[in-house]
């Protein structure tokens, strides 16, 4: 989106905003009808998805518990944002938004959002009770909170390494514990089975391997001060090391180019000894190896140690969604009342995984779900969520990696591999949208792993390290990062 066309929604709404001041009759699509009980009915606009928001069972569930009927409209796969702008042009009224993090900023500074602060504190009390501290940080402006944080499932880890666990048995070979026993085990591989050791794809740059030389997240706190992982100076030898592997054959040549599946492939074929695993792959990783080679067996990897003699693990906890009531909405308070019932105790675990003896069962303090009816009522849930329960949503999130018992079992390994180690939360996870790092992530991102690509396969030479990071800083990098640290010391103690 242009400068411009945002400074054409900013007059917009000024436009929009006086009209509002002068004419008390709802636009169309308001939500201005009620049920005939007392309440308005609702509208909400939604991220894409494939199923019909206003046919799907937990859009009944919500009206049944909270006694508000809600008429939702999804953005479309293509072009959402391009949509949203045209929505927000033309004045189509939603009175709740569910939106990403660019979406809210942009519509947030343009003025199109309405503060939350006295709305939450008069009508917010569950709100309240649920959103950590922190998490309002993310969604703060200036001192004024224009939404509710949608934070996930908490502190989780998604990938570690796996390995053939039946050729390692085979060949005598323990797991590694070091990068430095790791690059001997991948020799050892190569010279008796003649393949590619370690394969990967373009998206798993970092991860594990790049933990264990302190490269934990894009951003990281270094004496008080944040520095991008572009800037630390541990990110030459993460190369040095990988371009080690690439350069003897123990990393996939390949790499650069793969996708996730075309590596998921590789390792499941047989070509591969190990790879990078997301626990949620790895039902069809497991299916696909097995399917090839029925006595094959796969082990995971712990996260390896660095030269303090710890394993570290970097995480992001950022807002996934920003739940927000427009300015144009005539049910404000309506809207912060819904969202606030929604998040009541009792009411929000019957959205998030039904009923107990229906649709869950809790079994040693875990939920499980009971199938089908789980899947049957509540495989859409989480795209009506506007804003969980932070203490209490991740041990209710695990019901749904335990549909799968080979999920619940690599998820279960990760996160026990991780609690071992020293795990690490990017400090920009609480951050709000930030001007200069929003504008510039994508592209910055892009320059970096493309040139860490490169430098890993020995297309560039590292020497010029510290001419790309003259690029980076000048492409947008100095700004974000000065930003960032003009936020970080606001809240630093």
């Amino acid at each position: 989106m242009k400068k411009g066309s945002w400074l054409a929604i900013v007059l917009v709404f000024a436009l929009a905003l006086a009209a509002c001041g002068n004419n008390s009759t709802p636009a169309p699509g308001s939500g201005s009808g009620g049920d005939g009980e007392g309440n308005p009915n609702l509208t909400m606009l939604m991220q894409y998805s494939l199923f019909d928001p206003n046919a799907d069972p937990v859009a009944k569930n919500i009206e049944d518990a909270t006694g508000y009927k809600v008429t939702y409209e999804m953005l479309p796969a293509e072009s959402a944002d391009e949509k949203l702008n045209l929505m927000v042009a033309n004045k189509q009224n939603f009175d709740i938004m569910k939106l990403g993090s660019a979406q809210f900023y942009k519509l947030a500074t343009a003025g199109a959002l309405e503060p939350l602060n006295d709305l939450i504190e008069s009508h917010g009390p569950n709100i309240k009770a649920a959103i950590k501290e922190d998490s309002w940080e993310s969604v703060t402006i200036d001192g004024k909170i224009y939404a509710i944080p949608e934070t996930g499932s908490g502190i989780s880890v998604g990938e570690e390494l796996v390995v053939r666990q039946d050729w390692m048995e085979e060949l005598s070979l323990k797991n590694p514990t070091t990068p430095d026993e790791l690059y001997e085990v991948l020799k050892a591989i190569k010279k008796a089975k003649n393949i590619v050791p370690l394969t990967g794809s373009k998206d798993s740059i970092y991860g594990d391997i790049a933990a264990a030389f302190g490269v934990l997240n894009d951003w990281n706190d270094v004496d008080g001060k944040l520095l991008h992982k572009a800037e630390l100076p541990q990110m030459k030898e993460f190369l040095a090391y990988m371009n080690k592997l690439y350069s003897e054959g123990l990393l996939d040549s390949e790499m650069p180019i793969n996708t996730s599946a075309k590596a998921i492939e590789k390792f499941s074929s047989g070509n591969a000894a190990m790879i990078k695993l997301a626990w949620w792959s790895a039902s069809s990783a497991e299916a696909a190896l097995v399917k090839n080679f029925p006595e094959a067996k796969i082990g995971i990897i712990p996260y390896l140690v660095g030269k303090d003699g710890k394993s570290s693990i970097g995480v992001n906890l950022a807002t996934t969604w920003f739940i927000a009531i427009p300015k144009i909405s005539k049910q404000k308070e309506h809207a912060i009342k819904l969202l606030d019932t929604k998040l009541k105790k009792d009411i929000f675990i019957k959205l998030a995984i039904g009923e107990e003896g229906v649709h869950h069962e809790v079994k040693d303090g875990k939920y499980y779900p009971i199938l089908p009816k789980f899947n049957d009522d509540l495989t859409n849930a989480s795209s009506y969520m506007t804003g969980v329960n932070e203490y209490d949503y991740p041990a209710y999130w695990q019901a749904r990696v335990r549909k799968d018992p080979v999920l619940q079992s690599y998820y279960e390994a990760f996160q026990e591999n991780a609690a071992k180690g020293n795990i690490v939360v990017d400090p920009m996870s609480i951050a709000p949208p930030i001007d200069a790092v929003s504008k510039n992530k994508q592209k910055l991102t892009k320059l970096l792993d493309d040139t860490v690509l490169m430098y890993i396969a020995g297309a560039q030479s590292r020497d010029n390290y510290d001419t790309f990071l003259s690029q980076w800083m000048a492409e947008g990098g100095a700004e974000s990062v000065k930003e960032a640290n003009e936020w970080y010391q606001t809240i630093s103690k």
